[in-house]
């Protein structure tokens, strides 16, 4: 079995800031760091979305069941189409008409096509360059106000149905795949580069938002993708059984329509994930679930629970599944978790000293084990990372050793830091 190129992690550029000066370059985790511009107060604008959709440098990412379409290379490298591609599907310009008239013309018995995502500008056209995908002439540079770059889009053509906009989505994942294209169903090897991982992210996240909320919370009648796919609305109308030009009829009344709380937004779910040091910072608490590979262990993490603080999740969270207390709680960075839609908040706490330290797993039976290693112990596994809980372990690794997560995961990132003696500057600093 081959391994995957472990991905770089996106880097933020120095500056001369007192909190850089202070604190050092921000740690920047992968499916984080996008290359483009989102510009997301333009997604109700649908004079930009459609001049940004209809220009010639435009290019759109097709996914289907959330897998992207990729160039089947080692790494694998996002594959992007142009509007002449995916016209069969999409048709005419989606953005043609204002939001209000969307809703207004909300039939529930016609086939809902393909949503289409707007992602955001490449303003610099670096994010082209590395991709591999060319770029418009400087004569034909899509400019709309202010803001100038190229427009990527992503498309969900999932097939869903028997209809024709199913069939057609059918037809063109068969000639993608036929020009050589795969659609990358391991997503969760992170192998593609930083910047692809962070606009892939950002189209996974959104569209399994929308396959999941097809119905309202609040009345349960279907409901309608806006704002670029970015928004879910509750329509007022339906044109239904309505003869061609009659009105629409009325739905049935919804408490969503009432007031500003018009639209279901995508949500984010917050995960607390944490490197524990022991109370005399010279060991870290590490655990592993009945899922890990022999010997893999990673850092604690949980769901942050309604009214609760990020440093109360952290501490609740490691008491519970390993019966370390924790005291001082330091916020170490984030990472987008598209897998639906997790927002990883990496923290760092240490642990009291005396009983503080003892463990117990008989609170919450989650962890198989959980073990203090000594920062030795943990510096040589950072050596033998694996690229992903499923692939097999790099050469060099000795049967028993400790293993860790891989760079791309914000555990690897905590551990990492806590080695290099993050809390010890912390504490420092404080």
């Amino acid at each position: 079995m081959s391994i995957l190129p472990v991905a770089k992690l996106p880097e933020l550029p120095p500056d001369n800031s007192m909190l850089y000066r202070k604190f050092g370059r921000e740690v920047a985790n992968y499916f984080s760091g996008s290359p483009l511009n989102r510009i997301s107060f333009l997604r109700t604008d649908h004079k930009f979305l459609g001049a940004a959709f209809a220009h010639p440098s435009a290019r759109f990412l097709l996914v289907d069941n959330l897998a992207p379409l990729v160039h089947d290379s080692k790494p694998p490298r996002l594959a992007w189409s142009t509007r002449a591609d995916i016209s069969s599907v999409i048709g005419s310009n989606p953005f043609k008409s204002t939001e209000e008239e969307v809703i207004k013309s909300y039939n529930s018995n016609l086939e809902p096509s393909p949503i289409v995502l707007f992602l955001g500008l490449d303003e610099n056209e670096k994010f082209s360059v590395s991709a591999g995908t060319e770029a418009a002439e400087a004569e034909s540079a899509f400019t709309f106000n202010s803001f100038t770059g190229s427009p990527y889009f992503a498309v969900d053509v999932t097939p869903r149905g028997t209809g024709a906009v199913a069939e057609k989505a059918r037809t063109l994942i068969e000639a993608s795949k036929a020009k050589g294209f795969i659609f990358f169903g391991n997503a969760r090897s992170m192998s593609l580069s930083a910047p692809e991982a962070a606009v892939y992210g950002q189209a996974r996240g959104l569209f399994d938002w929308n396959a999941r909320n097809p119905f309202c919370a609040g009345c349960g009648q279907p409901t309608l993708s806006v704002n670029a796919g970015m928004k879910r609305t509750c329509p007022p109308t339906d044109l239904a059984g309505v003869e061609a030009g009659g009105e629409p009829k009325d739905r049935k009344p919804c408490e969503t329509r009432k007031g500003v709380s018009n639209l279901s937004f995508p949500r984010t779910d917050p995960t607390v994930i944490m490197a524990t040091v022991s109370a005399d910072g010279t060991k870290i608490l590490l655990g592993r679930s009945k899922r890990f590979p022999k010997y893999w262990y990673s850092t604690l993490a949980g769901f942050l629970e309604p009214g609760e603080s990020v440093e109360e999740a952290v501490r609740r969270e490691v008491w519970e599944e390993s019966g370390v207390t924790v005291g001082r709680v330091v916020i170490h960075s984030s990472q987008p978790w598209p897998f639906p839609a997790n927002l990883m908040i990496g923290a760092v706490g240490q642990a009291l000293p005396g009983k503080g330290e003892e463990i117990f797993l008989g609170h919450d039976p989650e962890l198989e084990d959980a073990k203090w290693f000594t920062m030795d112990e943990v510096r040589r596994a950072l050596q033998y990372e694996t690229a992903g809980i499923g692939d097999p372990v790099r050469e060099g690794y000795k049967e028993g050793d400790l293993r860790l997560p891989p760079s791309t995961a914000i555990a690897n990132q905590l551990i990492a830091s806590v080695v290099e003696g993050f809390h010890e500057l912390t504490q420092s600093k404080i």
